[in-house]
């Protein structure tokens, strides 16, 4: 079993960075994206066997219940991502946004991202999870500045120069935690052990814990996106190819949280260490209502669902913040929710801004009747991401509203009101964008529709029915992180 399932891992971490090699040195479009595919396909699979044969723990590298929920999700992801980027590129490609040069980079640094953001959520040492973080937010950078106009090379940058700061202040926390563990569990790889910091957090210096968890909060918590630490999550939306979009809003936001959720459990199991829950609850808060309020003065589609992912975001930070089975049961509900929901929607987005050859909202509009597809996988998409029922959002959202009614009835008014002011953003934006009088040019697309449809199916099968087992492996996991 653990020989299976190391083969396994192996694979996860492996694959993408074997392939990279590969794309980087392999001309032609076609060959590119269908290797990319492959290769991500490949890395899902793996992942899958890991539900059932996990390997042996290592100094370096575990597989638990907690992060093969990312795991396999952050696959998947990868997966339909780049199904969807293998139609987007060919059109970036030929309409000469994307350079034949460009194009073997974009491929080879998309399968460098992915290997970054497993080994971050795979690591069992927490400084090589930062250092896996650190290369994810590098690969993304360059990305995001893919195009080389003034707009995505100064998003790139400013995304560059936040992030940096972002994953210093997480790297100084790090140190502190590795302080505060050394007089006990000794020097070398154990301090820095997430089993050992778990086991004998109780008798870490408070201080100590306390001072690091403030620093990786603002740290990652700037990776996360949370307001007022978000400045550069909608430039680097707005001005990098979709795909990168999608894979931020699904993916890469959700491997910040889990580094912050990880550090959260070592917080719980000390007495005499601040309570974390209070700071998430309030960094989720103001982050849910105000990006609820941003939502209003978007002139850009993309920025628009960039505000939205910091608002839900907000909703799962909250969600773990109130911490208890339930809540965080329904933060983790959330999170699937948001990744697939969201990344569909970008999926849409994509193909729109191409048919449209533009992102702005005031040159789009009825696209249900310019391009039937794409406009109807908007409007499921955002009725999705709304919390209608009988939507898996809705289920999620339903989850954190009510147990937050029933132990802090008070903290239930602003996230019921951010998200009401959300609702009716994002409703009158979309009217204007998918109905009415058809505006502005329209051009035809050769989108690839299957991955925005399995998306929002399995949102959509997930608000009426959740297999048992996926009910109690949530169950499991929302009870170990307390």
């Amino acid at each position: 079993m653990n020989g299976l399932g190391a083969y396994a891992l192996g694979g996860v971490l492996l694959i993408p960075l074997v392939f990279a090699a590969i794309l980087a040195l392999s001309p032609g479009y076609r060959l590119c994206a269908r290797l990319n595919v492959v290769a991500s396909g490949a890395g899902f699979l793996c992942a899958l066997v890991l539900i059932g044969q996990r390997p042996a723990v290592n100094d370096f590298l575990f597989v638990d219940d907690l992060n093969i929920v990312f795991l396999v999700l952050n696959t998947f992801i990868g997966f339909t991502t780049s199904v969807f980027s293998a139609s987007y590129i060919r059109h970036e490609l030929e309409t000469g946004r994307l350079t034949p040069l460009y194009l073997r980079f974009y491929h080879a640094m998309y399968q460098v991202m992915l290997a970054g953001m497993s080994l971050a959520l795979a690591a069992q040492n927490v400084g090589l999870m930062w250092v896996a973080v650190e290369l994810a937010t590098l690969t993304t950078v360059v990305m995001v500045g893919i195009y080389r106009t003034h707009e995505a090379l100064e998003a790139a940058w400013k995304y560059f120069i936040l992030g940096s700061v972002g994953i210093a202040l997480a790297l100084f926390g790090t140190i502190l935690v590795y302080l505060a563990a050394q007089p006990v569990v000794g020097e070398g790889l154990n301090a820095m052990s997430w089993l050992q910091l778990v086991a004998h957090a109780s008798r870490f210096d408070p201080a100590l814990l306390n001072l690091a968890f403030i620093f990786l909060l603002l740290g990652y918590g700037t990776k996360v996106g949370l307001a007022p630490l978000h400045a550069w999550l909608p430039d680097a939306h707005a001005e990098g190819p979709t795909p990168i979009s999608a894979v931020l809003s699904g993916l890469l936001l959700n491997v910040a949280l889990y580094a912050v959720l990880r550090f959260k459990v070592v917080m719980a199991a000390n007495a005499g260490a601040l309570a974390p829950g209070p700071l998430l609850i309030t960094m989720g808060l103001v982050s849910v209502v105000f990006a609820a309020f941003m939502l209003y003065r978007r002139r850009d589609i993309k920025r628009l669902f960039a505000y939205s992912s910091i608002e839900h975001m907000g909703i799962i930070a909250f969600a773990f913040g109130m911490g208890g089975p339930l809540a965080n049961f329904a933060g983790l509900l959330h999170m699937t929710m948001h990744s697939l929901t969201k990344s569909a929607i970008f999926f849409a987005v994509g193909h729109v801004a191409q048919a449209k050859g533009t992102q702005k909202l005031a040159d789009m509009g009825g696209l249900t009747v310019t391009h039937p597809a794409l406009g109807w996988g908007l409007v499921v998409g955002v009725v999705a991401i709304l919390g209608v029922p009988p939507t898996g959002v809705f289920m999620s959202e339903f989850l954190v509203v009510s147990s937050t009614f029933a132990r802090q009835p008070l903290l239930a008014i602003p996230l019921v009101v951010g998200l009401l002011v959300a609702f009716g953003a994002l409703i009158l934006r979309m009217q204007q964008v998918v109905f009415g009088a058809p505006k502005g040019e329209s051009h035809p697309v050769q989108a690839s529709y299957v991955p925005m449809i399995v998306h929002l199916g399995i949102v959509l099968t997930a608000g009426i029915f959740l297999p048992p087992a996926v009910v109690a492996w949530f169950q499991n996991v929302a009870r170990s992180l307390g």
